[in-house]
This record gives C-alpha cells, sequence and structure tokens, in this order.
C-alpha cells in the first residue's frame, strides 16, 4: 500500500498529464474544425462533405489522439483517487485551454472570462490541499 505522500505525487502527476493531453488535444480538435469551417445542417451532402473532410484530416486525428492518451490517463488516476478529488483538480484544464486558445488560436479571452479561469484555479488549489483518497480501496 503506498503512503500517502507517494499518493499525492503520483495522483498530481497524472491530473497534469490529463489536463495537458486533454487540453492540447482540444486545442487540435479545435484548430482542424476552424480549418474545415462552419459545417452547414441544412443538407445531407453538406454534412457528408464536412465528415469526409474530417476524417482525412491530421490535426483532428492527432486531437483524437491526444484525448485518447488523456482518456487513460484518467482511467488510470480513478483507479487509485477519489472521485470527488480527480474531477476538480482536473479542471485546471480550462484555465489551460482558455490560455492556449488566446495564444495559439488567436482567440479574445475576455476579462470576465479570465475572472472565471481566475475562480476555477482557486478552487483547483483548494482541492489540491486534500488527499486524493478519503476511501478505503476496494
Amino acid at each position: 500500500m503506498p503512503t500517502m505522500n507517494a499518493l499525492r505525487r503520483k495522483t498530481h502527476v497524472l491530473v497534469v498529464l490529463m489536463v495537458l493531453f486533454s487540453s492540447v488535444g482540444e486545442i487540435f480538435l479545435s484548430k482542424g474544425m476552424k480549418r474545415i469551417g462552419s459545417v452547414s445542417l441544412g443538407s445531407l451532402g453538406s454534412l457528408a462533405a464536412a465528415f469526409g473532410q474530417t476524417v482525412r484530416s491530421e490535426t483532428i486525428w492527432l486531437g483524437i489522439f491526444l484525448l485518447l492518451v488523456f482518456f487513460v490517463c484518467y482511467m488510470l488516476v480513478l483507479s487509485w483517487a477519489d472521485y470527488s478529488y480527480v474531477m476538480p483538480a482536473s479542471a485546471f484544464g480550462y484555465a489551460v485551454v482558455a490560455f492556449l486558445g488566446y495564444a495559439v488560436l488567436g482567440e479574445v479571452v475576455s476579462p470576465t472570462r479570465w475572472a472565471g479561469v481566475a475562480l476555477i484555479c482557486m478552487g483547483v488549489a483548494l482541492v489540491g490541499q486534500t488527499p486524493p483518497r478519503t476511501t478505503p480501496p476496494s
């Protein structure tokens, strides 16, 4: 049975990896879909064309791959840490996505959104002070 410090360390590492893989994966998906352009729901033909472009996009496939790696990290961390710890701690990804959206995609992030990101970060810091597991392993 790992000590609480070892459990906290490996949980923090996996949560950081989760945040990075999910955030970068979502940025790649967004970038890929922006290259494809607005998808019209008006006709089956336009949907089929958009689907064809989507499955041929390396950027979208890279995003999907990174999200699959995120999911593996997510399942691993859930095997030893409480869900009530993992999900709030992983919410730091919202801050990373806002920053990457601004820095990589050139999106405008309003002061109100930055304030919301700051609140999320404070909540993540608060959750990070609690033990990752409060229930006995099953």
